[in-house]
């Protein structure tokens, strides 16, 4: 059995996103695999940032649009974060202002806003609704937790996140795109009796049958399809590792491997030209690289 990504294959997967990837998806591989500084990662990120403070561009490759939108904001944020770049004084001066400025009445911040151009995009975005989404809100008030901010715009964004919460209940559990975004309020808030009981209802509804993908050999295992123990749990560390059995995150872990392609990379059907399922097989098999390193699953 292959235990751990061989050191051949590891380079096809660096090749890959050395010659398909965007600059920023090059540059978080240099910092997270060969000891780069996390100002390339800066540099990389702010090029995607308009002059109203908002990220666009295609900072997620489902569109062209140049156009600010605030799920493109909250993850040039999380980029930042996730490198050690962002600072107290980075989050209220260069973000803030944009969030303020797009804030709905109910305190949230919506997903995305329809483009209001020409570009290229998913179908999708033309008819996004542009209501408060907890999946921009939560992860930005978290954020602006974790680094000891305290402004009176929280007092209502923490309204409406605790509000939606209650909501939608388990109507999501399975968008492992949204449960770390969640995950990063719920861990940072400082209301911890009420985040450590919807932790306890998220890990319930997780296991729930008809969450997980139990076929490993199905083309839909992975991003954007039926979600597996890899996509909650992508470190030893991470709050969800727990619920999940030592043999089914090893089993995982030895799919994921041998789901590599001949090129290097881990793909996914997605994107709106053969350009953009590049550039998303970039951010998958960069993905894929992290929490293969997480679980010390790369030969050395």
């Amino acid at each position: 059995m292959q235990d751990k990504l061989t050191k051949q294959n590891f380079k096809k997967a660096k090749d890959f996103i050395l010659t398909n990837a965007r600059m920023v998806e090059r540059r978080l591989f240099h910092f997270h695999f060969e000891n780069g500084d996390k100002e390339g990662v800066f540099h990389a990120v702010y090029a995607y940032r308009n002059t109203d403070g908002g990220f666009g561009h295609g900072m997620e490759p489902d569109t062209a649009s140049p156009e600010s939108q605030p799920l493109f904001s909250v993850m040039a944020l999380e980029t930042l974060d996730e490198v050690g770049y962002l600072t107290k004084d980075i989050i209220l001066n260069d973000f803030m202002p944009y969030f303020k400025s797009i804030t709905t009445e109910k305190g949230g911040v919506p997903w995305m806003f329809q483009p209001k151009s020409d570009y290229p995009c998913e179908e999708h975005f033309k008819t996004v609704k542009e209501w408060a989404a907890l999946s921009t809100t939560a992860p930005l008030l978290g954020i602006l937790e974790k680094y000891n901010i305290d402004i009176p715009w929280m007092k209502k964004a923490e309204e409406f996140v605790w509000n939606e919460f209650e909501r939608i209940q388990d109507k999501h559990v399975f968008c492992y795109l949204c449960i770390p975004r969640w995950l990063t309020f719920l861990t940072n808030t400082r209301s911890k009796e009420k985040a450590n009981k919807r932790i306890s209802n998220l890990k319930k509804w997780i296991l729930e049958d008809g969450t997980l993908c139990k076929d490993t050999l199905d083309n839909g295992w992975g991003l954007y399809g039926k979600p597996h123990s890899l996509n909650y749990a992508n470190s030893s560390e991470n709050i969800l590792y727990p619920i999940f059995t030592k043999d089914t995150i090893e089993s995982d872990l030895q799919t994921l491997i041998k789901k590599q392609k001949e090129d290097g990379s881990w793909d996914t059907w997605y994107g709106i030209s053969q350009g953009t399922k590049l550039e998303w097989a970039g951010i998958q098999t960069l993905s894929t690289l992290k929490t293969l390193k997480n679980y010390k699953k790369i030969e050395k």
